[in-house]
């Protein structure tokens, strides 16, 4: 049996990067995502999302009720379309029909349920918010983006190699940051998530997620990527006990040396104040 989101929640993320490009910015080169005006580095909700979405595909192979819609390759429309086919739709009224569909997409695909989507494209069914939003990833220090050039000991076409005197050599260029630790802060609505179907069982494979999508995402553009720390505020309540920035401001990320430049988690501390913890509100640790 479902059990519902009763409970607000509020978390933050941390996860990091060492010798990798954690999201590239297809505006400037696909180097890594910088705030110009600070040098922090950016991961985007949207990025994050991705990786998300690919653990669940991937650990409930399409299972009913956890199908992704927002996919590689898919084409939504047609995803709208089979949702029309459905018992539930056919037999709406017409005016009911985007309705009906909009909660058949709910129920078949998870991330629909879980993040929202915009379904008006093709055949209507609805939008949704998704009770889960998350904000952009941001580095707790300035970081720094090294190009590396890089060779390849061949060339595409017979014509290159004629130029190049069978030196089939060609040059290229990676860019990665050494290291760098982000934070990423969450958030959970149960109101919405009432509205959407996600139930407990499915914020507990969210936060699975969370905690194991790196290790299905390797690719040597991202170096190695980790999750390291989850922290989740739960309230008791479904409009919460206290605000998402007091609860985050609980928490204190500081370097161990300052003259030291870092280059791993151990190089961080990660301090709680769990003395002021507001009434109501329960702190759990995961990763």
């Amino acid at each position: 049996m479902k059990k519902n989101v009763e409970n607000r929640i509020d978390f933050i993320y941390l996860f990091d990067v060492k010798d990798g490009n954690p999201n590239g910015d297809p505006d400037a080169g696909n180097l890594p995502r910088i705030d110009a005006e600070t040098g922090m580095g950016l991961v985007t909700d949207v990025c994050l999302k991705r990786k998300i979405r690919n653990y669940v595909d991937i650990a409930k192979s399409n299972a009913p009720g956890y199908k992704i819609f927002i996919r590689e390759k898919a084409i939504l429309n047609n995803e709208i379309d089979k949702a029309y086919e459905t018992p539930e739709v056919k037999s709406s009224k017409d005016k009911d029909k985007a309705s009906a569909a909009r909660d058949v997409m709910c129920r078949d695909y998870y991330d629909v349920r879980t993040f929202g989507a915009v379904m008006t494209t093709g055949k209507n069914a609805g939008q949704v918010r998704g009770p889960i939003q998350l904000t952009f990833a941001r580095s707790v220090d300035p970081v720094f983006v090294a190009e590396h050039s890089i060779t390849r000991m061949a060339v595409t076409t017979e014509k290159e190699s004629e130029r190049q005197n069978g030196d089939n050599r060609t040059m290229g260029r990676k860019a990665t940051i050494p290291y760098a630790l982000y934070v990423m802060y969450g958030f959970v609505s149960p109101s919405l998530a009432s509205q959407t179907g996600f139930d407990e069982e499915d914020l507990s494979l969210f936060f699975e997620a969370m905690r194991g999508m790196f290790e299905l995402d390797r690719s040597a553009a991202r170096g190695l990527m980790s999750a390291r720390r989850l922290i989740v505020f739960r309230h008791n309540s479904k409009l919460g006990n206290a605000p998402a920035n007091q609860l985050f401001d609980l928490v204190n990320i500081s370097r161990r040396d300052e003259t030291k430049t870092p280059r791993g988690f151990e190089d961080y501390t990660i301090e709680i104040d769990k003395a002021h913890l507001p009434n109501g509100v329960e702190i759990e640790e995961m990763v």
